[in-house]
């Protein structure tokens, strides 16, 4: 990796009290893509501390008013450099106890003179591409935090100068609709109605941009739940605007998650349940879980159009679809919202279908060793809705 990509030069301090010493280090560093301070003594060392961040310190120990332990103390106990590496570097206190002093006081290598070049010359390097890379790592998640806030000025922009437009439009289709409909023929009637359909599908389409990215910057809480009550309180609300279904939820199903973000979720997977349920004969949808190894995997699966698994790739994008709109109403952000809210909880969510067999969704609320696929340790876990209630009807 270049040093461009590093930025500016990583800064090593030499300290010591002898020149011959300081210049002999000078020279065996100097082929290095590396700045060179020298200090004469502790308190210069750590003036030169005040003004420049090193990536590595080189210390001698026998230095008068200050030595190098009484300095590497010091530099310990600074927040500016209590995390910066150093080397002790001694002719003299080369004995066990010394070195273990020196090991003591912070220090990450300790070398006897004479020592070999190419010795030091490797830890220097180890130590100068642990810096560069430490910097590079800050600087990349400065660029994430950068790209948050643009995101947020994004979100901003679109909440407030987006949709006051979008909302004129359809209040100004509306007026026409209700003042002048009687002077327009059947075709002027059909337009007006079709701007305020397009203008509204706009309007929920952006609040669940809103959503997606609101779910990716909130705090989490982590509380205990217990899934199946939340499936059934949900259930009940989705009964009401969407029509009947038998609900099963196999528990008890307690979980330690953020009850917000979880409930979602479980939203999100459920009105996908009950919407893709809505040509079943006898629509179930099925709440559950199954113990495979160490993974604890919670289900939501139900018996309607299903979908072809060549596309399940696809299922978590935003904006992808695997049915026609006009056949099942939707934005294409609902699963993407699912899987960054088990994201943020350190699980996996991941599908099992066939057209015209009904959908599982399955996910963990943690790192476990759950894969993308489900094996047949999960499927013979998770039984299966019975094939006698399944819908055999085609996906659209």
């Amino acid at each position: 990796m270049s040093n461009a990509e590093f930025g500016p030069k990583p800064k090593i301090l030499m300290v010591d009290d002898k020149p011959a010493n300081l210049l002999a280090l000078e020279r065996l560093l100097t082929g290095m893509p590396v700045e060179l301070y020298k200090a004469s003594s502790g308190n210069e060392a750590l003036t030169l501390t005040l003004h420049h961040d090193f990536a590595l310190a080189l210390l001698d120990i026998q230095m008068p008013e200050m030595d190098g332990y009484e300095l590497a103390g010091l530099l310990r106990q600074e927040e500016k450099t209590a995390r910066m590496p150093f080397i002790f570097i001694s002719a003299i206190y080369t004995d066990h106890i010394n070195v273990f002093q020196g090991y003591e006081k912070g220090a990450f290598s300790y070398i006897v003179k004479p020592f070999e070049p190419q010795t030091l010359l490797s830890k220097v390097r180890l130590f100068v591409d642990m810096y560069q890379q430490e910097q590079s790592l800050r600087r990349r998640t400065d660029e994430l935090l950068l790209a948050n806030r643009e995101l947020e000025a994004f979100s901003y922009a679109v909440s407030h100068d987006l949709r006051a437009p979008l909302r004129v439009i359809d209040g100004l289709s509306g007026m026409l609709q209700e003042d002048y409909a009687e002077q327009l023929d059947a075709g002027g009637r059909d337009c007006l109605a079709r701007i305020h359909q397009v203008t509204q599908r706009m309007d929920r389409l952006i609040e669940d941009l809103l959503s997606l990215a609101k779910i990716t910057r909130s705090e989490m809480c982590i509380n205990e739940v217990d899934l199946g009550q939340l499936s059934t309180e949900i259930a009940s609300e989705l009964r009401e605007r969407a029509g009947e279904r038998m609900l099963e939820v196999r528990g008890p199903l307690p979980v330690r998650a953020d009850p917000g973000l979880l409930r979602i979720a479980l939203e999100n997977l459920l009105s996908n349940a009950w919407k893709f349920t809505a040509a079943c004969e006898q629509p179930r949808v099925e709440v559950g879980r199954c113990v495979a190894g160490v993974d604890t995997v919670y289900y939501v699966r139900d018996n309607g159009v299903g979908f072809d698994m060549a596309f399940a790739d696809k299922l978590f994008q935003a904006f992808q679809r695997l049915h026609s709109s006009q056949q099942f109403p939707g934005s294409g952000i609902g699963l993407a919202t699912v899987a960054r809210i088990i994201d943020r909880h350190g699980g996996r969510i991941w599908a099992d279908s066939e057209p015209g067999q009904g959908a599982a969704f399955y996910f963990t609320l943690g790192r476990g060793d759950a894969g993308a696929a489900l094996d047949t340790e999960y499927r013979n876990a998770c039984a299966p809705i019975a094939s006698d209630q399944r819908h055999t009807g085609q996906a659209g």
